[in-house]
């Protein structure tokens, strides 16, 4: 007899369906797995060999075979646990292998016969959802797998429950929707004393989804000034909710089902590899960059990085995904950051101060900034000078002005984004490209003269170009003006910097 329960495999945030099949033939005792199983899978027949064991079930002296169809598709995890164990079973005549027909089950199985959470639950259910099919999961699980929609979801906490389930003698509850967290983190821009302009650049990188870079010396306030960017930024849309939701399953980051409404923040080390940043390993899996998917990517000490870890991120703030190549296979990740970095000016940190910077200077500071390639820094809208503060700005009484104030006039600027959103297919001003560019963030005849006469001076290139257009564009929405002119040229030119020359 030959059982078949349907599961799924995930190649990024794709999940696409496994079908598992179980025949227990005459022949020698031997349990085999076919079908490109990784050694996760591999090891299944270990753990489903002992769970029905502790159920006081033991496999018939015959010869078993699982076959994971497609046989050409990798297949990674330990979610196949529980398919293969129920496939197992209906072989077996223990459980109906017609009912199992309904369902599409995934979960990792203890020794004890408990169901483990496994990363990729959400996908999954999603992908049942458009299969109009049911989800056996986790009990641990369960709420995560009803954010996908009304499909049924069998959360059971083990084996045996979910057979009883299955035959109708036990009744388990159907789970609800996770928690929705909506508390904003970060620091509050109370908290800064003094730098007004770094404040401001603050504001309009967060009004516009753009691109930010702090240059400044040790101690003036660049990972603070960091730290109150998601305090500032709108919260997460349901649907921008569920895909930042569908990077964590996968990553196995999302607990107990909690969907948060606050943008990601994520700030990996400098020690970082390119595969932590980017995404990859043996198994694949989302990097930093994902993670940070429709949130903020903070780099601190920027050219401390590595210069290809730094270089592998070009590609994917331009296109907002990132693709990972393996030799089995290829997966594709979003990747839709806003980046925000921070660089001391040079080595010492002191380039400004004649009685602490080094000898070497300014030589120092076109050493150091060097590390970091033209084409990346090409790819930063917003470049702004921190400067140190004094003691006197310390002891200051905290500004009047903090995040609740800003954020307001952030949200103010992304809603009449928004509301440009059909017409031009951008979510932020970021993204603006091609006839809505021109159309929406084209200026006026003093400020295309100024833009002009920058670009030749400055010799920007072609993406410098668009990006002093869409950060413009920020700057009028911000100042509720329906045309960009002059005055919002000029501010965001001041935005841009040349790297220093020895």
């Amino acid at each position: 007899m030959v059982a078949l329960v349907k599961t799924v495999a995930y190649l990024g945030l794709e999940a696409r369906g496994v079908e598992v099949q179980c025949s227990v033939a005459p022949g020698l005792p031997k349990f085999n797995i076919v079908g490109l199983a990784d050694k996760a899978v591999g090891e299944s027949k270990e753990r489903v060999r002992a769970a029905l064991a502790s159920m006081g079930l033991a496999l018939p002296p015959k010869r078993i075979t699982i076959n994971l169809s497609p046989a050409d598709l990798p297949k990674e995890g330990s979610h196949y646990d529980l398919p293969i164990a129920l496939a197992l079973l209906a072989a077996m005549g223990v459980t109906d292998a017609e009912q199992l027909g309904d369902w599409i089950a995934v979960g990792e199985l203890a020794l004890d016969a408990r169901i483990v959470p496994s990363p990729g639950v959400l996908l999954a259910a999603i992908h049942a959802s458009k299969a109009e099919v049911g989800l056996i999961c986790p009990r641990a699980q369960g709420s995560e797998a009803r954010w996908a929609s009304e499909v049924p979801v069998c959360a059971a906490p083990d084996l045996a429950s979910l057979l009883n389930h299955l035959k109708g003698t036990q009744h388990l509850p159907d789970p609800k929707p996770g928690v929705v967290e909506s508390e904003p983190g970060g620091a509050d821009l109370k908290q800064v004393k003094g730098q007004e302009t770094a404040k401001r650049a603050l504001e309009i990188a967060a009004a516009g989804g753009h691109n930010l870079l702090m240059i400044g010396p040790p101690g003036a306030g660049k990972s603070l000034l960091a730290s109150c960017l998601p305090g500032i930024l709108p919260p997460l849309s349901p649907a921008e909710a569920l895909e930042v939701s569908m990077v964590q399953s996968v990553a196995g980051t999302l607990e107990e089902g909690r969907i948060s409404s606050t943008r990601p923040f994520r700030a990996p080390h400098h020690s970082a590899s390119m595969a932590a940043l980017t995404g990859g390993g043996l198994r694949v899996k989302p990097g930093e960059v994902s993670l940070a998917h429709l949130g903020v990517l903070f780099l601190d000490e920027l050219p401390e990085f590595q210069r290809a870890v730094l270089d592998s991120l070009r590609q994917p703030l331009e296109t907002g995904k990132v693709d990972v190549a393996r030799a089995n296979a290829h997966v594709t990740f979003p990747a839709d950051v806003q980046l925000v970095a921070a660089m001391n000016p040079c080595r010492c940190g002191h380039l400004g101060d004649p009685a602490l910077a080094c000898s070497r200077a300014p030589r120092c500071a076109a050493d150091y900034q060097g590390k970091v390639s033209g084409p990346m820094l090409d790819r930063i809208d917003l470049h702004v000078e921190v400067d140190p503060v004094s003691a006197a700005d310390l002891a200051l009484p905290p500004p009047a002005e903090g995040s609740d104030q800003v954020a307001a006039r952030v949200m103010a600027a992304r809603q009449r984004q928004t509301a440009r959103a059909e017409t031009t297919g951008a979510r932020t001003n970021a993204g603006l490209d091609g006839d809505a560019l021109e159309e929406f963030a084209g200026p006026d005849e003093a400020g295309r003269a100024l833009l002009m006469q920058a670009a030749t001076a400055m010799r920007l290139s072609a993406r410098s170009y668009t990006r002093m257009l869409r950060v413009a564009r920020t700057i009028a929405d911000l100042a509720g003006a329906e045309k960009v002119g002059r005055i919002h040229i000029a501010e965001a030119l001041s935005y841009r910097r040349q790297p220093p020359r020895a």
